[in-house]
């Protein structure tokens, strides 16, 4: 479900396209450095050839390489609407997106005779409905349920186990049941985390029975496994969906579609490729979640969102095809995350505990090395810094602290200077401490008051490592990495020898980004405090290729940036940053910088 497509001039190949499918069902990842530009399916394949941080494409970003300029471009594709919404009675409604589910589901099975698969089953509404409609087409019974719980002297039987077993019984299904003891889960603990290249306590605790579950396929000699991811996104099960005004709601539906490549899909895919499976989600079908989205709220959850709490009120439509199918007990049960559902969180709770870990992320990075390290990252409130501090955020490095050193220096070579001010309130949109330190920005000496941050840092939140987010300056990066030596510290680059151009490509589509600082020629005061966007990058590359070059990122001084607001990964309280009331402080026509008097945080929502 990755398009790679290639643009041939007089028979040789000059231009690459690489495209997802728009959901994200399969990654893909890029690296564009000095060495060179590469893609692959997997993070770790791109590593092993030297690339040691790779980008994921968003599904819904089309990159095209031009192989004669060494140049990446960037071009938005659409992706799913809220609108037109769609205006049919619900008996409509629900009997077309019946005929839609099961055409999925019809697609997917294997057509081969005699083949079989395999449904994920937990007895909860979603699931169900897949292996009620996989019995209902098929002319014979050639696929499985399959249900992993946590088994454990202390522990009430797990509630996904409970309902899988009724619910089997009452539809005739073959249903398989693998019980867990506490110290298998500690097992496949060692076995996954490595795997999905992720130490996030929420991912771990639905990737175990997920792993099981693709060991059982695999024993079985089933290569084909349906299961229910989507549906929540789609239909409002989230309980975050429930705080939501209904006037919102499949926007917001359609935000969470928009982040399932990151916060589920590849995780499940690279769980489903460790045991040759192929993990398919009938609910993720293009035209089904195009309908979807475009169901009124009033058909996703219920106007009375104070009724009793013993009373499901999501996914209402899906509730009502349920039960009008037959299938009470599956359309009455309460939302139910697998992670509970199954007693994997009581399990990993209690073998924390048992090793002496206070909080379950500390024991859960004892299984991936190389990630089980606490950092800092020297941040100056611009893109670079946010962007490495995100990119290694992303590959699951435990972030302790902000480090920034303010400098009275506006002609520092180490450290930026516009806006620093303002790295507190960053800080505090992103849910991070922050470590500060002034320093008199005179060559060399800054070192020490560097020095002194990093021992701060050290003492104060344990870190173990720094992140830095220098690009191609070798003054820079050298001084770093003296300095953090000699406090024994390591140092993480993940934007060394990126490409320029393809950064702040990068960067300006993740981050809302404006100029507070200018100085070259081309560049005035209309650049200042205002978005920085692709067209901006566009001028910006026009203006690196005239005679009096400009770094296009600005590292010898051109311009300084701040970062407002970003991924919600990243900037997780909710907030964004705003600038209330500033001034422009012009030297010359091509130097000016923006002097913020006033800033605050406001919500996103």
């Amino acid at each position: 479900m990755c398009d790679i497509a290639g643009v041939l001039n007089n028979g040789r190949l000059v231009e690459l396209v690489l495209a997802r499918d728009i959901i994200g069902l399969r990654p893909l990842f890029f690296a564009h450095t000095g060495a060179g530009f590469a893609f692959a399916s997997e993070r770790r394949a791109l590593e092993a050839m030297g690339y040691p941080h790779p980008i994921e494409l968003d599904p819904r970003t089309l990159l095209r390489y031009n192989i004669t300029e060494d140049r990446v471009r960037f071009t938005k594709r659409d992706f799913f609407s809220v609108v037109p919404e769609i205006t049919d009675a619900k008996a409509e409604i629900k009997a077309k997106l019946l005929t839609l589910l099961r055409a999925s589901i019809s697609e997917l099975i294997p057509r081969r005779s005699g083949e079989k698969f395999a449904v994920l089953f937990s007895g909860g509404l979603d699931s169900t409905l897949i292996a009620y409609l996989c019995k209902e087409i098929m002319t014979v019974r050639d696929f499985e349920c399959y249900t992993v719980a946590v088994e454990e002297p202390g522990m009430k039987e797990a509630e996904d186990l409970s309902y899988a077993k009724r619910i089997a019984e009452d539809l005739g299904l073959s249903l398989k049941i693998r019980k867990l003891n506490i110290e298998e889960v500690e097992s496949y603990l060692r076995e996954v985390i490595p795997v999905i290249d992720d130490t996030g306590g929420v991912k771990i605790s639905v990737a175990v029975p997920l792993y099981a579950a693709c060991e059982m396929a695999k024993e079985a000699g089933i290569k084909t496994v349906l299961y229910g991811l989507g549906a929540e996104d789609l239909f409002a099960g989230y309980e975050q969906y429930k705080r939501v005004k209904k006037e919102d709601l499949n926007r917001a539906c359609l935000s969470g579609l928009s982040r399932m490549h990151e916060r589920d899909l590849y995780r499940d895919y690279m769980i489903a490729k460790a045991h040759g499976i192929s993990l398919l989600a009938p609910f993720l079908a293009t035209d089904l979640v195009e309908y979807a989205m475009r169901i009124p709220a009033i058909h996703k959850l219920c106007d009375d969102r104070n009724k009793a709490k013993a009373v499901a009120t999501d996914k209402l439509i899906l509730r009502e095809i349920a039960r009008d199918l037959g299938l009470e007990e599956a359309a009455s049960r309460k939302k139910r995350a697998v992670q509970y559902g199954a007693n994997v969180v009581k399990a990993i709770e209690k073998l924390a505990k048992r090793k002496g870990y206070r909080y379950t992320r500390d024991y859960l990075r004892t299984f991936y090395k190389s990630r089980d390290i606490k950092l800092g990252c020297l941040f100056s409130s611009g893109k670079d810094s946010a962007y490495a501090l995100w990119l290694m955020q992303n590959a699951s490095y435990q972030v302790e602290c902000l480090i920034n050193i303010k400098s009275r220096n506006p002609e520092s070579f180490m450290f930026h200077t516009p806006a620093v001010e303002l790295v507190t309130l960053q800080a505090a949109a992103m849910g991070l401490p922050l470590i500060t330190k002034e320093t008199e920005g005179e060559k060399e000496k800054e070192l020490e008051d560097l020095r002194a941050a990093f021992r701060d840092a050290k003492a104060i939140h344990g870190i173990e490592g720094v992140i830095s987010g220098v690009l191609w300056s070798k003054y820079q990066k050298e001084r770093i990495e003296r300095i953090a030596g000699e406090e024994n510290l390591k140092v993480f680059s993940p934007l060394w020898h990126i490409n320029q151009e393809t950064e702040l490509r990068l960067v300006v589509s993740l981050f809302e980004v404006i100029f507070t600082g200018i100085a070259a020629y081309g560049l005035d005061r209309s650049w200042l405090g205002r978005r920085i966007t692709v067209a901006d990058v566009d001028r910006l590359v026009e203006l690196s290729q005239k005679k009096v070059k400009i770094n296009i990122a600005g590292e010898g001084g051109e311009f300084e940036s701040l970062v407002l607001d970003g991924p919600p990964s990243l900037f997780k309280k909710k907030q964004k940053l705003v600038i209330v009331e500033s001034e422009i402080v012009e030297e010359d026509a091509n130097t000016a910088r923006l002097l913020v008097k006033k800033a605050d945080l406001i919500s996103r929502e």
